[in-house]
Formats: C-alpha cells, structure tokens, sequence
C-alpha cells in the first residue's frame, strides 16, 4: 500500500494544524519582540497625548491618508479600511494579509481589537471613536482640518511626516520626503506665480457637482500653490459649495482642478495648458 496515499490526509492536517500554530506564535512573537525605544516619543495632538516606548509592529491606518504616509516611509501596515482604496495604494487592498478593518467613516472596531495593534493612526473622522481606540493602543490623531486647509496645511502634512519618521526610526527617509515635497511645491508655484488665470476646484459626485474654495479642505490649492480663485464664496463645509453646471459653463475660460478621491489631478484645459506650457 502506498504510504502517501494511505497518510497523505493525516500529513496535510498536521502541516496544517502546524503551520496556524507557527502563525499565531509568529503573531505573539512580533509583538513581544517589539524593540523598547531608549527614550519614549511623547506625540501631542488635538485629542491628547501620546506617548510611544517601542517601535511599533502592528500598526492599524483608519484613513488613506495615513496608509500613503506609511507608504511612503516604507512601513508595513497591519489592518486598514478597504471600502475605498486610491489607485496608488491599491496593492495593499489585495494583499490579505492586511486585514480589512471596514469603512474609512465607520472602521470595524470589532476587526480593530481583534488585531491587537501598537500604535493606532486616525484623523478627525474618527473623532468620536478616538476613547475607544485609545484603549485597544497607543493612537495618534493626525491633526488636519478637512473642513479649512487655507491655513499651513502644508506644514502641517510635513509634520506627520516627520512624527512618524521618528516613531519607526525612519527619519532620514522622512527628511527626504519632506524636501522632494518642497521641492513640488515650489515647482507648482514657479507654474502659478503672477499668471492671471483663475481656477476653479470642483467635485462631481453622482451628478452634482460642488465648488470648494479658499477656505475649504481644498483651500492649500490658493493658499500653498498659488491658484487664483474663481469664486469668492467662502465656504468650510466638508462637502463644498453646491453649484450648477451652469456656473461652471461661465467659467469656460477657466482652468478647472478635478478632485477624484484623496489626491487631486489637474483636467488639463486649454487654459492650464496655456498656463504650464508658458
């Protein structure tokens, strides 16, 4: 009797049975071997402080924002809100060894502790969780307004970039970044600087449309980069001035900015051709 085919089965079950062992102690082993910092980072924000004494293994992102931080800084991500997930980012919505951890408004606090994160990253969508999340992990709020960017939204992006630098031992990286978005700023403005065209920053979104201005989340767009507005509302709503498409016909002659998730893509009309061919 061939001994493979007689034990084969038994053999797979305890491989198996071997193998989800190994991954559970994997899971205990890297959260016990957390390396102890020399000096803890004490990280102040809007809702608190926070205080970090090991280098964080298990990090949970409640908001692409913070994913694209991490991403950038090369640091794994251990769960995530994969409800909507920018093109940029997409390899971590397929990985499944990044566990889903429900909506970015509504995050599945259940999948959160079940995930036994260290350091926890929110925005001020998750305000309101933020005691809650407090008591599964360290949690930082990342400290940006996405009702009004007019006002040093660009420093305030360096910023956290810098603190998380800090926190994984990633500082050089996060000085790198900090300067190559210096230096993007600095080309857009070199793009806008003394040219009289206007611009309008317009979502679409099933069917309507809204129009966000100088003190809007979108506000670092006039304020940062340049951009001349072309409209004088001032508005702080999250979700824009609602506008027709007529408004938008009358302002034909504009170059209009697309928002279409978390990173805004210029629609390259004639008039911004004009201006970055200039």
């Amino acid at each position: 009797m061939n001994w493979k085919k007689k034990y084969g089965g038994v053999a797979l079950i305890i491989a198996a049975a071997v193998t989800l062992q190994a991954c559970d102690q994997k899971v205990a082993d890297t959260t016990q071997a957390s390396q102890k910092l020399a000096e803890p980072i004490t990280v102040k924000h809007a809702l608190g402080t926070t205080v970090i004494d090991h280098l964080p293994q298990r990090v949970a992102v409640l908001d692409m924002n913070e994913a694209d931080f991490l991403d950038q800084l090369n640091v794994p991500i251990m769960g995530m809100p994969k409800d909507y997930v920018p093109h940029f980012l997409e390899k971590y919505k397929k990985d499944a060894q990044i566990q889903d951890l429900g909506a970015i408004v509504q995050p599945n606090m259940e999948r959160i502790y079940a995930l036994k994160p260290d350091l926890i990253l929110m925005t001020p969508l998750h305000v309101n969780q933020y005691q809650e999340l407090s008591k599964i992990a360290p949690t930082i709020h990342y400290d940006i307004n996405f009702n009004n960017s007019e006002s040093n939204h660009i420093g305030l992006v360096k910023d956290h970039m810098m603190t998380l630098g800090k926190i994984f031992n990633k500082e050089d990286l996060a000085r790198q970044k900090v300067s190559e978005l210096d230096e993007q700023v600095k080309q857009v403005q070199a793009v806008t600087d003394n040219r009289p065209e206007r611009a309008l920053v317009v979502l679409h979104n099933n069917g309507a449309f809204s129009n966000f201005g100088i003190q809007s989340r979108y506000g670092f767009i006039f304020n940062a980069f340049g951009v001349k507005p072309a409209s004088s509302v001032v508005d702080t709503s999250l979700h824009g001035q609602p506008i027709s498409s007529e408004f938008i016909k009358k302002a034909d002659d504009l170059a209009r900015l697309k928002h279409h998730g978390y990173r805004e893509s210029v629609q390259m009309t004639p008039a911004l051709l004009r201006l970055s061919a200039n």
